[in-house]
């Protein structure tokens, strides 16, 4: 009867032979988390202030509409009231929306000097990484061509 062959010695040699750097895959990890980190605090601290806008204007919309509640001694002010009101609003609203494009400027600016930090250190740990990995390869292929 014919007797199956082990791969298993052949395997354990052929990745043997070809080494894995996890110190590479270390280093991707932290460099993404590191990256991740500081995404995350350019969107929290510009949740942040956009919540302090919203709020702001919040406040400042109910206390006008507080004036506006009040009792009146002539028909015609209600109509002046709701007129100064809804100019008033106009003006706080295009106010609030010029804070909330300066925030989403901000944000974009700071993501991408972050991204573009983040690629220029990926490429260079890439280099430094395949390079490595081409060494220890020639290397691998060399003691395999002179063990035989």
């Amino acid at each position: 009867m014919a007797k199956t062959q082990d791969f298993t010695v052949i395997m354990k040699d052929m990745m043997g032979a070809f080494p894995v750097d996890t110190a590479a895959f270390e280093g991707a990890f932290k460099s993404t988390a590191t990256l991740n980190e500081k995404l995350s605090g350019v969107a929290l601290d510009a949740a942040g202030k956009s919540a302090e806008i919203s709020n702001k204007w919040t406040k400042d919309t109910l206390a006008k509409l507080a004036e506006v509640s009040k009792a009146k001694a002539e028909p015609a002010d209600y109509a002046k009231a709701a007129t100064d009101f809804a100019s008033a609003s106009a003006e706080v609203a295009a106010e609030n929306m010029a804070a909330f494009a300066e925030i989403a400027k901000k944000v974009q600016i700071e993501t991408v000097e972050l991204l573009m930090a983040a690629g220029k250190n990926i490429s260079e740990d890439a280099a430094a990484a395949v390079k490595k990995a081409t060494n220890d390869v020639t290397a691998a292929a060399k003691k395999a061509t002179a063990a035989k």
